[in-house]
């Protein structure tokens, strides 16, 4: 079972480990792109690898948390070579033990995606 966590009291670190893509919606966006091809996001401490689907090379680069002055919600700044963007995290589900965790992005581009840590 896994609970909501508040994004206006999201601790950052929350966000960070291994991620699968769990769902995409790419809408507008490049369906070329580093993200809409990554399978599995890395975020570790200002870096970032992205693995594709198919397998082949990933990229890398930097992310970092940002957060709006009004409402505090949290967004995802990703910088890799072919690409930068910004997420709004729209949900953040974890379970009680913190082992399984579901994180909703919302791109500025019109993606959607959906990620699981186990």
């Amino acid at each position: 079972m896994l609970l909501d966590i508040n994004l206006q009291h999201l601790p950052d670190d929350y966000l960070g480990g291994e991620w699968r893509v769990a769902s995409r919606v790419l809408n507008r966006n490049d369906p070329g792109s580093p993200l809409a091809l990554a399978e599995q996001l890395a975020l570790m401490p200002g870096h970032l690898e992205t693995t594709p689907a198919p397998p082949g090379p990933g990229q890398t680069g930097n992310w970092a948390v940002l957060r709006d002055e009004l409402m505090n919600r949290p967004y995802l700044n990703f910088e890799l070579t072919n690409e930068a963007t910004r997420a709004l995290v729209t949900r953040m589900r974890r379970s009680a033990d913190g082992l399984h965790s579901q994180l909703n992005l919302y791109f500025a581009s019109g993606m959607e995606m959906q990620l699981d840590r186990a």
